[in-house]
């Protein structure tokens, strides 16, 4: 007996649906087995960067000169007792001790473990960037390259701010509208803190209460103590003995080459806070090495 028409349109659906389970069975079996002989990658091992604590300097603003340029000062260290250094008060007349700075700067961030731990160590490279800046034509940080072929007699109105007051006669101990420096008659500005360069000054000691001040100057080969209306301290005359001693510069307790007012280490003994003058022995050097010893020398005196 023959199937019918409609028994063979049956029998081929079953037929076609069998085969296509039969396939897809097969398909995914083969997928399964292709994906299981795959090699398995570990994943990646990712080395984690080492993490160097480094010192490094807090820069901090303490004010503008009178022509708007930053006046800044660099922190290194943590500790509780705080020495501060100052270069350029004298501007491009004593470039030399704005490069002293700078070359500290780079020595800080070369060496930041010189620092002992108790210690803050802030610098102040250029106290007078106006005066720096109408010798050299250049803000920020200069190189003694950067005055080779600059005159002694250029640098002359540099000592100036650009008021032309003599900033280290503008502060408050003894100050006189007009004071000396050497044989000539300068300005020491309308009253005691009448520049911006000098509030700077005072701000920054305000606001960070150093133990002691070093001041970087130049030209005479010495270090003076400062002194006001009440004499000099007894540490300033020990840290001025501790630089001198360890740099190889004579120790003088008084200025007396001429009269002067307003000076800012005078300030600062008024106020009680021991301040020395470091003099350069000429201007165009920075005495490297010597400044260095007596460097080491405070930082050693505070450490104690």
């Amino acid at each position: 007996m023959r199937p019918t028409t409609k028994s063979n349109g049956w029998i081929k659906w079953v037929v076609g649906a069998i085969v296509i389970m039969v396939v897809a069975a097969v398909s995914v079996y083969a997928f399964l087995s292709l994906s299981s002989q795959k090699e398995v990658k570990p994943e990646p091992v990712v080395e984690r960067p080492k993490v160097v604590e480094t010192v490094g300097a807090v820069k901090t603003v303490i004010g503008t000169s009178v022509e708007g340029r930053k006046i800044e000062a660099y922190a290194y260290g943590k500790g509780e007792t705080h020495i501060a250094f100052v270069g350029g008060i004298h501007g491009g007349y004593e470039w030399n001790s704005v490069v002293l700075a700078y070359e500290f700067l780079s020595y800080l961030d070369a060496h930041p473990e010189v620092i002992p731990k108790n210690l803050t160590i802030t610098v102040v490279p250029s106290a007078n960037p106006d005066g720096l800046y109408s010798v050299v034509k250049k803000e920020g940080r200069v190189a003694a390259a950067d005055f080779a072929k600059i005159s002694s007699d250029a640098t002359i109105p540099g000592r100036f701010n650009a008021n032309k007051v003599d900033l280290n006669r503008n502060f408050d101990c003894k100050w006189q509208p007009k004071s000396t420096w050497k044989s000539k008659t300068v300005s020491a500005g309308t009253a005691a803190f009448s520049e911006p360069e000098s509030v700077a000054i005072r701000s920054f000691v305000s606001a960070f209460k150093p133990v002691a001040v070093v001041f970087w100057h130049s030209q005479g080969g010495n270090v003076y103590a400062s002194r006001c209306e009440d004499g000099t301290l007894p540490e300033t005359l020990a840290i001025m003995k501790t630089y001198a001693r360890a740099s190889g510069y004579n120790a003088v307790e008084t200025f007396s080459a001429y009269a002067t007012t307003g000076d800012a280490d005078a300030w600062l003994a008024s106020i009680n806070i021991p301040a020395i003058t470091v003099e350069l022995t000429t201007h165009t050097t920075i005495e490297w090495e010597k400044n260095l010893a007596g460097f080491k020398a405070v930082l050693g005196y505070y450490t104690r």
